[in-house]
């Protein structure tokens, strides 16, 4: 017979599910490096050549893409290890502290393009050159694509720092269509119109920063351990509650950590059980809830007595 107090094998369910969710998040993850890094050497390249410091700035900004990008790698390789004796909890946090170093990566961003910015309007300068336009519209396109494909993924697996990096893409995006917005008015303006292109690129440092903020906030909330959408919460109950010899849900909550949700429950059973009887009901309680499609590593079941009204 089996040893009831024993832990049960549907735990390594979870784990197969964090080390896929991790894989899928890594392959995504290097498909957007390698993307990047083709387009910071274009966009470079272009703005050297074709006297335009938004397109520059634009390629700076994808250099910091690539280096976000690593960071989220590097916490998804930690964030998919098991727990151990140091860690009993898993290493999730490492990916939520990469959300957070991806977005201070974009406030550093904006801060940087801003400075630059304004050094460039106030220093005189030639007219960009025509051919940016074209660079332009082909990064805008392959940095929309970038942020579709990353957005989905951390949807998908749960993934702030994926989340995060995706919009690092739709910044880079964004700051596009800002340079190219710059170096067609200063190219139909002419002479005298050479600072839109500058005052392009200080358009989209704000955009930047709002992103970054947004995206700061939500990762430190998620540090924090702030309760996960309500109706994450309700499906929780839902799931528990539907089990035979469960009578009521008393308390039950929930936190993400990285990929994962972690969830702590008070079920309430008949008092008269037997403490092995008990204890069945908590495992089938944490069998479902390990077996539903929530991502839940663990989940600690507490056994309440149900008291008729009156007692």
């Amino acid at each position: 017979m089996t040893n009831p107090t024993q832990p049960r094998s549907r735990l390594k369910r979870p784990q197969a599910v964090l080390r896929d969710a991790a894989s899928r998040g890594i392959r995504v993850t290097i498909w957007g490096i390698v993307a990047s890094t083709v387009l910071a050497i274009v966009k470079v390249v272009s703005g050297l050549a074709g006297n335009s410091y938004a397109l520059i700035a634009d390629g700076i900004e994808s250099m910091l893409d690539i280096v976000s990008s690593v960071v989220v790698l590097g916490s998804l390789q930690i964030a998919s290890q098991p727990a151990d004796e140091r860690h009993p909890y898993g290493y999730g946090k490492a990916e939520t502290l990469a959300a957070l170093a991806v977005a201070t990566a974009l406030l550093g961003a904006a801060v940087a393009i801003t400075v630059q910015s304004i050094r460039e309007i106030l220093m005189p300068h030639l007219l960009p050159k025509p051919f940016t336009l074209v660079v332009l519209v082909l990064v805008v396109i392959a940095k929309e694509i970038l942020f579709r494909k990353l957005s989905h993924a951390g949807e998908e697996i749960g993934s702030a720092a994926i989340k995060t990096d995706a919009w690092h893409h739709r910044s880079d995006a964004l700051t596009s269509v800002a340079a190219f917005l710059g170096i067609s008015v200063a190219l139909l303006g002419g002479e005298g119109y050479e600072a839109a292109d500058d005052w392009a690129a200080l358009f989209a440092a704000g955009v930047i920063a709002f992103n970054g903020t947004r995206l700061f906030r939500s990762a430190w909330r998620e540090i924090l351990d702030v309760a996960p959408p309500r109706e994450i919460v309700e499906r929780v109950r839902g799931i528990a509650g539907e089990l035979d010899q469960v009578k009521a849900i008393e308390k039950c909550l929930v936190r993400r950590s990285g990929l994962m949700l972690f969830v702590d429950i008070h079920v309430v059973v008949d008092g008269d059980l037997t403490v092995r009887e008990g204890h069945d009901i908590a495992h089938r309680v944490k069998d479902a809830l390990l077996d539903a499609e929530l991502g839940i590593l663990d989940a600690a079941v507490h056994i309440e007595p149900f008291v008729e009204e009156g007692e």
